[in-house]
């Protein structure tokens, strides 16, 4: 747009994390649209070569996407929640259980239930190890206190309990926290068939993309309209601040 006092010329993108976007307005609606509706999820490569554009562009904009669909951390879990660590990454011998060297990525999930105990809400984040002070995180940021929350006997969890109202079974295979464990295996499944890797530092944008569909699937219809809102309110960031640091 060009001011008729100044002739200052303005995008309309200015001020949004559509800012110097290197391709046109409808490739950017289309990728944000197959982000927000699709289940199997997109590769940065897959996106480069159905749009036309470079991989290095397609991954910076995929991140851009993610980085609307972080949880505004205004709306936490009631009801039943069930609550569980896990790793991701690929097999490594003698690695038992809550390794701590292991170098698997560390995550802990949040499933939030229905009356009819079926997931309603979904919420990860990655730790660094299995210290109360690491699971916390996702009790303080995600869950309410009100909320009556299921975990298995893992003693980080103890210290947890005198802020939250904790009940602890043993996991039994995953029995005891079915609709979890079923979570879970969705999150591995997409993760893998979806990318061939993803970087620790990265791997919490995955966690908010998997997270966004899940807690707005009964939403098909404004999930979009919902994530390009989002998109425009936000900050604008670039490749730099995006990439990894060496």
């Amino acid at each position: 747009m060009d001011c008729n006092r100044c002739h200052h010329v303005e995008s309309p993108t200015a001020g949004t994390l559509f800012h110097r976007v290197r391709f046109g307005a409808r490739k950017a609606f289309g990728i944000v649209f197959e982000m927000s509706a699709t289940t199997k999820g997109l590769s940065s490569s897959q996106v480069a070569k159905r749009y036309g554009i470079s991989r290095t562009t397609a991954w910076t904009f995929m991140h851009k996407v993610r980085n609307a669909m972080k949880s505004s951390k205004g709306h936490p879990l009631t009801g039943d929640v069930q609550v569980d660590e896990f790793v991701f990454g690929g097999k490594e011998s003698q690695k038992q259980g809550r390794s701590t060297d292991s170098k698997k990525k560390k995550i802990i999930g949040a499933v939030e239930l229905t009356d009819e105990g079926k997931v309603k809400r979904v919420y990860f984040n990655k730790i660094g190890d299995y210290s109360s002070k690491s699971l916390s995180g996702i009790f303080d940021n995600h869950i309410s206190a009100d909320a009556h929350v299921l975990t298995d006997k893992w003693t980080g969890y103890v210290p947890i309990s005198k802020r939250f109202n904790i009940e602890q079974k043993y996991s039994d295979k995953g029995g005891s926290m079915k609709q979890m464990h079923t979570i879970i295996h969705q999150l591995k499944s997409w993760l893998r068939s979806t990318y061939s890797w993803i970087h620790e530092d990265h791997i919490e944008k995955y966690l908010d993309e998997f997270s966004y569909r899940i807690n707005r699937s009964i939403y098909k219809q404004t999930i979009f309209h919902n994530l390009i809102l989002r998109m425009l309110n936000a900050q604008p960031i670039t490749y730099q601040m995006i990439k990894i640091s060496n």
